[in-house]
């Protein structure tokens, strides 16, 4: 006879998979960012024209911060969600969307790579957006999770595409002083 576990036992699941997964989304974030400055300390990237709507440097850490955790949050219920109809194909997603996000950093802000950025966001927010489908059809919060990371996903494809426009000639800039620019 198969029993059903009361909401307890569920609970207690995925608070021991949100222990897990929300501070591993966090450190592969840190990790990508510490393998090239960005803000203040690259050289590069203060020596671009930014739009009128670009935030000042503290800011993207603190909301890169507080998606990694709800992007760990909605990961830990679709794995909780044990048995439920396309939570295989949601996660694969989901590990894709966090590959091409981690890949976006060193991209831009080390290779200096402003074109391949471009795509390389377009190709993370047509991802997130199917993730984040497919995390709704699992567990609706899930899916609710990842809206705000969709939203900042967009407003940055935005923000660089300003810094597209107005720097035509970034991929080449080097800064007077020491450079940050890293080789592919």
């Amino acid at each position: 006879m198969r029993e059903l576990a009361s909401k307890g036992q569920l609970r207690a699941a995925y608070l021991r998979w949100a222990v897990v997964t929300v501070p591993l989304v966090l450190l592969l974030g840190f990790a990508s960012a510490s393998l090239a400055p960005s803000g203040d300390e690259n050289a590069w990237y203060q020596a671009l024209v930014k739009g009128p709507a670009n935030p000042p440097n503290w800011a993207f850490p603190v909301v890169w911060s507080i998606l990694y955790v709800l992007l760990g949050l909605a990961l830990a219920m679709v794995i909780n969600a044990r048995r439920a109809r396309g939570r295989g194909l949601a996660l694969l997603l989901f590990v894709v969307q966090l590959a091409l996000n981690l890949a976006w950093t060193p991209l831009f802000f080390g290779a200096h790579r402003i074109t391949a950025s471009l795509l390389l966001i377009a190709a993370l927010f047509a991802t997130a957006l199917v993730t984040c489908i497919l995390f709704g059809r699992v567990r609706r919060t899930a899916g609710w999770l990842l809206v705000p990371y969709l939203a900042w996903i967009a407003f940055a494809g935005a923000l660089l595409w300003d810094i597209h426009r107005l720097n035509p000639d970034a991929e080449n800039l080097v800064p007077s002083g020491a450079t940050t620019q890293m080789t592919i």
